[in-house]
């Protein structure tokens, strides 16, 4: 395998989607292993984060790498106005492969560009989550056995909700119904309204929230309306609390139903939903970690044989 980048899901064949599944289940039979040993990962998080840089640093240290940078851009030399491809190239230096969050849509792909390593999209604004979307699609393929002819319900902030844009995207090869329930303010954008229409993915719009209305479901993914995106405070506080699960919406769930959620929450997922069986968010977060390990292989042209091969397991 060659080194790649992983920048943005919708490059991804589902040849490609389902070899990262499989390796992923690799690496959860055994996460602990030596395939990076020698290796220098750099975590550059310009904006903050608990589950991505922990799972993605976590993953690094299973696999045997060490891990460097920092966690808050305030700590680096973007202060005294370093531009973003001068960061890189400094840090190309020193690491064999970037793991980077910017709040600028377009940062990662501009990073990729200027890079001699291999770069991963931890987040980019409001744009793209690609390493959150195979811990989805992972998760999702580990709860019903399947990729294929799901309805799968997005709940909330649809606008900003880069993990469902990717959802989407990645959704594409897997036959899905979509069900986009949202307030008008956080509808789904047209521009991934119509990405549905040139693949042929089914998709309808909703603004209720009901008991009924997510009966059919096979995955509720509940979003957070994201306070950081707004530049209108008034028009964030009268859309936060529109959508709230609650634990007696889910009488009339499908048996194999799973609620998802990228984490962190705030009011949309009331605590009383936690152990009910449907609930599969802290589950979804640990698979990150088996996902994110895939993907410093792919990246880094480890090959999936060479992981079933491996003698490194510790």
């Amino acid at each position: 395998m060659e080194k790649q980048n992983f920048v943005t899901i919708s490059d991804l064949t589902k040849d490609q989607l389902l070899y990262l599944i499989r390796m992923a289940e690799e690496f959860e039979r055994h996460p602990n292993r030596e395939l990076l040993k020698g290796k220098v990962v750099a975590t550059l998080f310009f904006e903050p984060s608990t589950r991505t840089q922990l799972s993605f640093q976590t993953a690094a240290n299973r696999l045997g790498a060490r891990v460097i940078g920092f966690s808050d851009a305030k700590t680096s030399s973007t202060t005294k106005g370093e531009t973003l491809k001068d960061t890189i190239l400094m840090v190309s230096n020193y690491a064999d492969i970037i793991v980077m969050r910017h709040y600028i849509e377009g940062a990662a792909q501009y990073a990729s560009e200027v890079a001699p390593v291999p770069i991963v999209n931890a987040g980019d604004g409001a744009h793209m989550h690609p390493s959150q979307c195979l811990l989805d699609l992972y998760s999702i393929y580990k709860t019903q056995g399947t990729l294929d002819n799901l309805n799968i319900y997005l709940v909330g902030d649809l606008r900003y909700g880069r993990t469902v844009h990717s959802l989407i995207m990645a959704m594409r090869h897997f036959n899905p119904t979509f069900h986009f329930i949202a307030p008008k303010e956080l509808a789904m954008p047209d521009e991934y309204k119509l990405y549905c229409d040139q693949h042929h993915i089914r998709y309808v719009e909703h603004t209720q929230f009901t008991e009924e209305e997510i009966a059919d479901a096979d995955i509720l993914y509940m979003t957070r309306v994201q306070k950081e995106r707004f530049s209108d405070l008034m028009e964030y506080e009268r859309v936060k609390d529109v959508y709230i699960l609650k634990a007696d919406m889910l009488k009339n769930a499908k048996p194999n139903m799973k609620v998802l959620h990228p984490l962190p929450r705030v009011n949309e997922i009331a605590y009383d939903v936690d152990d009910n069986p449907h609930a599969y968010y802290i589950q979804q977060a640990k698979n990150g970690l088996y996902a994110r390990e895939a993907i410093y292989c792919y990246c880094l042209g480890i090959s999936l044989e060479e992981v079933k091969n491996d003698t490194t397991i510790i």
